[in-house]
């Protein structure tokens, strides 16, 4: 996995974590699901690059 695609990764996944966290502050499902989303997606592009990294 590149350098780039990690910190791409961890700059979505803590963007989701934010989003959510100030979803449930605020009361605001719709944000808070939205966060949970994106890190969701930051995990399986995560996941993606390691089996690449593991098939080289």
């Amino acid at each position: 996995m590149g350098l780039d695609d990690k910190i791409k990764n961890a700059a979505e996944e803590f963007t989701g974590k934010a989003k959510e966290t100030v979803g449930k502050a605020t009361g605001n499902e719709k944000l808070e699901a939205e966060g949970r989303a994106d890190q969701a997606k930051a995990d399986l592009k995560q996941a993606a690059e390691k089996g690449k990294d593991a098939l080289k």
